[in-house]
């Protein structure tokens, strides 16, 4: 049974309903709330900033609490009816801000990036969150889909904090081609999840079938019927080793003027928009010469790799380094019209450590969402060294102010920093730092 949370003092407790005015917007789609009569600091969902709003806690921990808005007492101007029905409290938990208009949700964006580089770099910068072509409506987007599946072979889509599987018939962020898989009208006995990838610029599709015994699943009937429209299929086990079923297990991207062959579960951008759009970005950023050497920091299937290989020509060099072996095979595939960039695979922090910056005038640096790993860090901040540009793309900004604050104090200067809203109705945004320093 529930109680109304009442005064004196005493912390919340789940399942407690409370009468709250949202404040600000935090990371991980948040606005932060206090209790009234206690101070107690509550995080919540599905509401905006101002709004006065009762709300349900889900958890408590020892110095806050979680809860979901299950009522807008006071809607923010802001505020627009969710587009999807699953989008809500204890529903599917894919989506942060579908109840605010796209204009909205950049502000909001761009006061979590704000208030990141404050508190963690000690930076105060104006930020704006800029659209990215490709999906004006903010749905549709998502070219890169992964369904968990329950105990009973059914796919959906997991609730926020859980694992809990949602049935959800049609994901409206998810890309047509996505979708056009039929993933969730399946049965999919023996599987774990399943991600589907799709490319809009050249139709093709595939699906990564991941399980915990992947020979067994590979040789499931299920799959073998699967209608071709599925596109190529692979298993995968809990160790990552994939299994090809069908098909050539990649796809054909395109992405600043040419085609790129990108491994089914390898990474690519999932807004159709992102990868055109940050490849300039980091030309922009970079200003790349012919001669140049650059390095490219987990270098994925080799995007930026060859950009820059493009543009610093014949008398330049260009060294990627990424950890992934299918993504490292692609990339070397990918760059083989340049024979001026080369490829090395391992962890980022032991080549730089084997390698040094090799004489590197200029570097990117994409890392997951972890951040960059300090050994990278650190070496890039050796004086010694002719670096003159640093260009960090980051889909976090916690990890990206963390690591900004350790480059400042390592003598590098922050010229720009730009962010890209490549993930519509969710909590998270692309950013690009842009470093310099003299000598």
């Amino acid at each position: 049974m529930t109680t109304e949370a009442g005064p004196g003092g005493v912390a919340p407790a789940a399942g407690d309903l409370l009468h709250l005015t949202a404040g600000e917007v935090v990371h991980g789609g948040w606005c932060v709330a206090r209790v009234d009569d206690t101070g107690w600091v509550v995080f919540v969902r599905h509401c905006l900033p101002g709004e006065r709003i009762r709300a349900r806690v889900t958890q408590v921990t020892s110095h806050f609490a979680r809860a979901d808005a299950i009522e807008i007492l006071d809607p923010s101007p802001d505020r627009v009816p969710p587009p999807c029905k699953y989008a809500g409290p204890g529903r599917c938990g894919g989506c942060d801000w579908q109840h605010a208009s796209l204009p909205a949700q950049r502000r909001l964006k761009a006061a979590v990036v704000r208030q990141q580089l404050s508190r963690l770099a000690g930076l105060d910068l104006d930020v704006d969150v800029e659209e990215v072509p490709g999906a004006e409506s903010g749905l549709r987007w998502r070219t890169v889909v992964s369904f968990a599946v329950d105990s009973e072979g059914r796919a959906g889509l997991r609730r926020h904090r859980s694992r809990q599987v949602v049935r959800v018939p049609e994901c409206l962020i998810a890309h047509p081609l996505v979708t056009g898989a039929g993933v969730s009208g399946r049965s999919w006995p023996g599987a774990e999840a399943v991600e589907v990838s799709a490319a809009p610029e050249t139709g093709e599709r595939g699906l990564v079938v991941t399980g915990r015994r992947p020979a067994a699943l590979a040789a499931r009937p299920e799959l073998a019927v699967l209608p071709a429209a599925a596109g190529s299929v692979l298993v995968r086990g809990r160790a990552g080793k994939k299994t090809p079923v069908r098909g050539r297990g990649y796809l054909t991207r395109n992405a600043a003027g040419r085609t790129w062959r990108v491994s089914l579960g390898g990474f690519w951008q999932v807004h159709p928009g992102a990868a055109d759009l940050l490849a300039g970005a980091i030309l922009d950023a970079l200003k790349p010469r012919p001669g140049d050497s650059a390095l490219d920091l987990y270098c994925g299937a080799g995007l930026f790799t060859g950009v820059l290989a493009r543009a610093v020509g014949p008398a330049g060099t260009v060294i990627g380094i990424e950890e992934d072996g299918a993504a490292v095979r692609d990339a070397r595939h990918n760059l083989h019209e340049w024979p001026w960039a080369r490829v090395h695979q391992g962890d980022a922090g032991i080549v730089l450590g084997r390698l040094g910056l090799a004489g590197a005038t200029i570097a990117v640096l994409d890392p997951p969402r972890a951040g960059a790993a300090r050994a990278v860090v650190d070496r890039l901040c050796d004086p010694d060294t002719a670096l003159r540009a640093i260009a960090y793309v980051s889909c976090d900004p916690a990890t990206l102010a963390r690591d900004l604050r350790l480059l400042l104090a390592g003598g590098w200067r922050l010229d720009r920093l730009r962010a890209f809203d490549a993930f519509p109705m969710t909590h998270h945004v692309e950013c690009l730092a842009v470093l310099s320093r003299d000598g």
